[in-house]
């Protein structure tokens, strides 16, 4: 494992150097009033959450609801619960991104993650037989805010992020302890099971885009291969044997996918990177050290011939 507070060698500039954000955003402020517009509007016309949110019998003539249920909270506390999040959340990651990708990454996730938690109900319903996983209304911003943990692990891994009145857990743990609990109370509290599927879909799809596909902000390059983000990562180093395979083969299939057209070199191998990249800038300085040495001795030769001349 490398360390925590240096970004990876091999891929210096993939993994930015930033600091927490000092304030709330504006942009995290619209989407409060997003959240709490869409509960509002359940308290208002109750009989809205049939057009709003992911009921699995309904979705396919009701096909919006893949992009409305995210901003949808059918409960204060959720409305609550994941206003703050995104403000606090958003403070850390915007002022790195931007407002455009921001944005992006809230759309996309929300988006892709609600197709996930359909297609999961839906199977769930084919698996146990129960009628109540496709008649269920499934809504909220928590995909989109497992996404956002996973942001902060690889923005700012080592960032305490307060859990109750005395402990703190490191943002680049949270992904793992936010899946595992919520597993957990998913066999306790049943109703809890809801929740489940758009949390991982969150959390997958996050890692995803922020591995292979996002357009670095601060450096203009595509993912971040560093060993620190590796789905590898994300579990305890005694679970590696296990991790690493995944690892390796998320990186078969989407590797060569998000770099197509590209000449990148394997993320799953930095070690060979490092030592291509070294060999490449050693060959370039001993070229541009002989053109050096010929310019100079060119000069010194029409200065001796000039000499001769006078």
């Amino acid at each position: 494992m490398m360390e925590d507070t240096a970004p990876s060698s091999d891929h210096p500039s993939s993994t930015p150097v930033v600091t927490p954000g000092k304030g709330f955003t504006k942009t995290c402020k619209g989407g409060v009033v997003v959240l709490i517009g869409g509960y509002a509007l359940l308290q208002l016309i109750p009989g809205s959450i049939n057009y709003l949110a992911i009921i699995p019998a309904k979705t396919i003539p009701f096909v919006w609801t893949l992009f409305t249920a995210g901003y949808i909270e059918q409960v204060l506390p959720g409305a609550i619960g994941n206003s703050l999040g995104l403000l606090f959340c958003g403070k850390d990651i915007e002022p790195v991104w931007g407002r455009k990708e921001l944005l992006k990454f809230i759309i996309l996730v929300n988006f892709i993650s609600s197709i996930l938690a359909f297609v999961i109900a839906v199977a769930l319903y084919y698996i146990t037989g129960k009628e109540s996983f496709l008649t269920t209304p499934l809504s909220g911003f928590h995909g989109v805010l497992a996404a956002f943990l996973v942001a902060l692990k690889q923005l700012l891994p080592n960032l305490e992020l307060p859990m109750c009145f005395f402990w703190k857990i490191k943002a680049k743990w949270m992904p793992l302890f936010v899946m595992t609990f919520s597993t957990v109370m998913a066999f306790i509290v049943v109703e809890s099971i809801n929740f489940l599927p758009t949390l991982l879909a969150g959390t997958y799809v996050g890692w995803i885009y922020l591995r292979y596909f996002q357009k670095n902000p601060l450096t203009g390059l595509k993912g971040d291969p560093s060993d620190d983000f590796s789905f590898a990562s994300f579990f305890p180093d005694f679970m590696r044997p296990v991790t690493e395979p995944v690892a390796n083969t998320f990186d078969k299939l989407c590797c060569a996918r998000s770099r197509a057209g590209h000449q990148a070199l394997p993320v799953s191998d930095p070690s060979k990177a490092s030592r291509r990249r070294e060999r490449g800038e050693k060959a370039l300085e001993e070229r541009l050290a002989g053109e050096n040495a010929g310019g100079a001795i060119e000069v010194t030769s029409r200065g001796e011939s000039d000499d001769t001349n006078a």
